[in-house]
């Protein structure tokens, strides 16, 4: 398909502080002060050891009825499933302890760190719009999150489209904002580079994607603190690549590092090589149009959410180009609509449900879920 460009991924994840748009410092330890919110099947649930705390249904989940001591709706009984009856998921973003995650709402603007076996805590809420897709559609950790505790999110305000960082404490600092809004597309992805750049993929928002002028239907590669990237096609520019739709996900194998993105056009879903300038033909399409989404990427598998088609997707990327063997679509119809994807430093897959956007949701969602994600290394095509 395209040169190669070199991604990182980062991932983790963090809570903060709403407030107005006053700088704060970079560096230095910083404690976040969260408050208590309220209160599978892919090769078998994942094994960690887990926190003996019992959960209990946060508070705004569906109350329980019967006899004293009926379970809970909030209450799944599946060992995969992190949290329950939350707002459709829109972010994921997994701690170093590779047992917590920063769960961003979609439509709410609500952080919450979730933990296996305990209530959610709500960290802040954004204010947020979320017309046309739009909302908290991305979260990414810090490349140096574990000494400063910094957290960047992909929202969509009353004015804009943009990226803001939070900090403990402290109140939100716009990084990149004026990335266009509209009546659709205005969903983002969020992603980090190897060398620790940010790559934020955004939608068209209605527009041409391919206008060299505009922030929307590109993928732009900035520092942490809003520059444009060294490197990208055009000095002094932050875009990267053009030519996006509607995109869902930012996916980075940490091997190759090859960096894939999913996107919705008007006529198919399709998988990227991301490759600097206009993007080329796609790698992959899907002209039933699942709703792709959320994306992992690991040596010789890429992992597509679809929302639409309620499913994983599994692709074998070959060594020189191509995918190799035949694709797989599991846990069909399993937890309904997926969307959000994150990738845990011990090599397990977050992922999270919208069940409540336009699917048919259970008691308990939405929910987010950890796997076991699907092996690489696909046998050779015919």
């Amino acid at each position: 398909m395209g040169s190669r460009v070199r991604r990182g991924l980062a991932v983790g994840l963090l809570g903060f502080l709403l407030a107005g748009c006053a700088t704060f410092p970079d560096d230095g330890p910083r404690d976040w002060q969260p408050k208590i919110e309220g209160a599978g099947e892919l090769g078998g649930p994942p094994s960690v050891q887990e926190p003996s705390t019992p959960n209990t249904p946060p508070s705004g989940g569906a109350a329980s009825s019967g006899a004293p001591g009926a379970p809970s709706p909030c209450a799944d009984p599946d060992p995969q499933v992190i949290a329950t009856c939350l707002n459709p998921v829109g972010a994921i973003a997994v701690l170093p302890d590779a047992r917590t995650a920063l769960v961003g709402e979609r439509t709410t603007g609500r952080i919450l760190r979730v933990t296996k076996g305990r209530d959610p805590v709500l960290v802040t809420t954004v204010p947020v719009d979320a017309t046309g897709d739009g909302g908290l559609t991305g979260l990414a950790l810090s490349p140096g999150y574990a000494e400063d505790q910094l957290l960047y999110a992909y929202i969509t305000t009353p004015t804009d489209n943009r990226v803001v960082r939070l900090a403990p404490g402290e109140p939100v600092k716009p990084v990149l904002a004026g990335i266009p809004r509209g009546a659709r597309n205005n969903g983002g992805a969020l992603g980090v580079d190897v060398d620790g750049s940010l790559l934020v993929a955004t939608g068209d928002a209605g527009g041409d994607p391919n206008a060299p002028g505009s922030l929307a239907g590109k993928v732009l590669r900035i520092d942490t603190l809003g520059r444009p990237g060294t490197g990208n096609p055009t000095a002094g520019s932050p875009v990267l690549s053009t030519g996006l739709h509607a995109p869902g996900g930012i996916c980075i194998d940490p091997q190759s590092t090859i960096t894939w993105i999913t996107d919705r056009t008007p006529t198919e879903d399709v998988l990227h090589e991301l490759v600097p300038g206009p993007l080329p033909a796609p790698a992959w399409t899907w002209p039933t149009r699942p709703g792709v989404a959320g994306c992992m990427a690991q040596p010789g598998v890429v992992t597509i959410a679809e929302a639409g088609g309620a499913a994983l997707y599994v692709l074998h990327p070959g060594q020189h180009g191509g995918f190799t063997g035949a694709p797989e679509t599991i846990l069909v119809n399993t937890y309904g609509r997926l969307s959000a994807a994150a990738p845990a430093p011990d090599g397990l897959l977050w992922l999270g449900t919208v069940n409540k956007a336009g699917g048919k949701p259970v008691a308990s969602d939405d929910r987010v879920i950890r796997i076991q994600p699907p092996a690489g290394g696909g046998a050779s095509a015919a």
